[in-house]
């Protein structure tokens, strides 16, 4: 049952049955709960836990006010609460526990998921002997747990995997061995666990396991096995039920999306779904790094089934000693070009995934490696910040790597973010913010894009030195306001939320867009570039090019024009007379015309109106999907035959 962005599905009580409410608190309202699904699924199996208990689940947003998630589970007087413990959550999830145990101190709690894992002494204190914690695959585990209550007095040495408090001591138990056959895990969908619910997003696994164990993620540290999948039959019609059922949107959660071959008729199978049903609306996933040919196949076949507009490309980094520190190989630097050239030549936007700081990684390097990327024609470069998680090698090697932390000041998550190690102090961290939001703006953003590349071309000042130069005068324009926002996001490491990046384009692609002409004319003109004719008219195309996020009717820049000249103006087009030499390094067939007329088409794809009676951080998470599929956002420039002066 959805209300009001609350989910919760249950089994009706029966009398002498106890009660399970399995929580989580996500990210989105209306997310379909997978993890209490296939807890829920997997424990029932079991004839006793059948029998014994009513399963309850609660997924609500972890935005939602504290004293209603408490009040919700509290009305349940559930004799066992679960808690879907992640990152994000974590905080709001202590608070909620306080909250639980003060009303309810009899009844009987397991926390669980990658947070809380071998972590127990941190989030149980040693009084609370009714508290415990899971530390791995929770599936066994928590069926085990169930079982053990039902008994008339409860050992829990008898439940695999657990960490708990025994007269003052901890006590953990051997963890059960990971699953081989995922089949042993029941459908929650086939067993009608989310039937009458109303969900607008779902997380999807269709197997298990990472064969990596890149030091930062959890994901091959966790497992660092081989790959494990569900039966392909059971995945194509636990896919048609979310079709069926209306999901708008799907994040595919394998670690490597396209490593095995199924994956491309899996993802036939999401379009044909939508095709039949109208749904689901958009995929996000996590590619493959080492199947470029075939991720960008599954890209393609997503594209022209109107399901994603953008392909991720997952470097985070591009220095060879971080790769190595870090356990990580990537694509070939060769083969990521030509892959970059493939997705332009076929109209398939694509994002470039960075992380800073990695271990091994200098503020040199990483400002090397973007410049390399900005040269290779990379559509956007999205640089994510660095996270100390629970259970990587990262953690176990925070000491010798020289990790240091700063906590997120957040009400509901609970996020270490690396603001330095061995090879970064937190001043160069702070100074590789400050370029990430440069390349954000004029990279990224576009608001400088012709003239960096024509002074890169030349050899007068390379990507590097340009990004650079930028983000230091950023850092002396604090009076601007879209500077006054980048400081401000960079002392507060504003960059954690993700939406934080669509509010950069959202002030420099619309509410400051002139502010951002003029604050451009100052940064290039203090450099002495206007003054050159070709970098003034590089300039120039910048001013009348730079993207609108939203689809608006277009204006004129507020700085004057000396080399191009606006001929022309539509809703949503600009006509522009330059001379020939100007439109050079446009890559248009101009002909014979000298000067030449363009027309500057800013309508876009998929572009929404701006819709101002939505909050900023609505209309961020749009400008933040919309930079990842850059190409939606770019005008189109052409030479109308008519236009052509003589």
């Amino acid at each position: 049952m959805t209300a009001n962005g609350v989910t919760t599905t249950d089994v009706p009580s029966r009398a002498g049955v106890r009660t399970v409410a399995l929580v989580e608190l996500p990210l989105y309202p209306n997310s379909l709960p997978l993890t209490s699904g296939y807890l829920q699924a997997y424990a029932q199996q079991d004839p006793a836990v059948a029998a014994g208990y009513a399963f309850r689940i609660h997924a609500r947003p972890v935005t939602d006010p504290l004293d209603e998630l408490a009040a919700d589970l509290l009305a349940q007087r559930a004799d066992v609460y679960a808690l879907s413990c992640y990152l994000w959550n974590m905080r709001r999830m202590r608070d909620l526990l306080d909250r639980l145990l003060a009303e309810r101190p009899d009844a009987q709690y397991i926390l669980g998921g990658p947070q809380v894992m071998n972590h127990a002494p941190e989030y149980v204190p040693a009084h609370l002997e009714n508290v415990l914690v899971c530390n791995g695959e929770g599936e066994r585990t928590f069926a085990a747990y169930l079982r053990e209550l039902l008994r008339d007095r409860p050992d829990f040495d008898a439940v695999p995997g657990v960490s708990f408090w025994r007269d003052g001591e901890l006590v953990t138990t051997d963890k059960p061995p990971r699953f081989t056959d995922l089949n042993e895990i029941p459908s929650p969908y086939e067993a009608g666990i989310f039937d009458g619910g109303e969900y607008t997003f779902a997380v999807v696994e269709t197997n298990r396991g990472c064969p990596f164990r890149c030091t930062y993620c959890y994901w091959g540290a966790a497992t660092n096995d081989k790959v494990h999948r569900w039966d392909l039959d059971r995945v194509l019609r636990d896919l048609s039920w979310i079709s069926r059922n209306g999901v708008e949107s799907i994040f595919i959660a394998d670690a490597n999306w396209g490593a095995l071959p199924r994956d491309v008729e899996l993802t036939r199978h999401l379009v044909r779904g939508k095709q039949e049903h109208g749904y689901p609306l958009m995929i996000s996933m996590q590619a493959a790094k080492n199947r470029p040919d075939r991720v960008t196949e599954i890209t393609e076949i997503l594209v022209e089934g109107g399901l994603l507009a953008s392909q991720p490309v997952s470097l985070q980094t591009v220095s060879q000693d971080t790769l190595r520190i870090v356990e990580r190989a990537n694509i070939k630097e060769s083969t990521y070009v030509e892959l970059q050239q493939k997705l332009h030549d076929k109209g398939i936007s694509s994002y470039t995934e960075l992380i800073w700081p990695l271990p091994g990684e200098t503020l040199d390097s990483f400002r090397d490696g973007i410049a390399r990327l900005c040269r290779s024609g990379a559509d956007a470069i999205v640089t994510y910040p660095q996270l100390l998680l629970h259970n990587t090698p990262m953690y176990q090697r925070r000491d010798e790597l020289g990790v240091i932390t700063v906590r997120v000041d957040d009400e509901v998550a609970e996020a270490d973010v690396v603001v330095g190690t061995r090879w970064v102090t937190p001043e160069e961290f702070r100074e590789g913010a400050w370029f990430y939001y440069a390349v954000v703006s004029l990279y990224n953003g576009r608001a400088a894009f012709h003239l960096a590349r024509e002074l890169d071309r030349t050899g007068r000042c390379g990507y590097r030195d340009f990004l650079a130069a930028a983000a230091a005068y950023f850092q002396r324009r604090v009076d601007d306001p879209v500077c006054a926002f980048f400081a401000e996001s960079v002392a507060g490491l504003g960059n954690y939320d993700i939406n934080n990046i669509g509010k950069a384009l959202h002030l420099v692609l619309h509410e400051h867009r002139a502010e951002m002409d003029a604050l451009l004319a100052d940064f290039a003109g203090a450099q002495g570039w206007l003054d050159e004719p070709t970098l003034r008219a590089a300039f120039e195309l910048d001013l009348v090019g730079r993207p609108y996020v939203y689809r608006e009717p277009v204006v004129a820049p507020s700085v004057p024009l000396e080399h191009l000249r606006i001929v022309g103006q539509g809703r949503y087009h600009l006509d522009v007379e330059l001379p020939a030499w100007a439109a050079a390094g446009l890559a248009l067939d101009t002909g014979d015309a000298d000067p030449v007329r363009l027309r500057v088409d800013h309508v876009g794809r998929r572009k929404m109106p701006y819709p101002r009676h939505r909050s900023i951080d609505h209309n961020a998470a749009y400008c933040q999907a919309m930079m990842n599929r850059l190409r939606d956002l770019l005008p189109a420039w052409t030479v109308p035959a008519a236009a052509v002066s003589s």
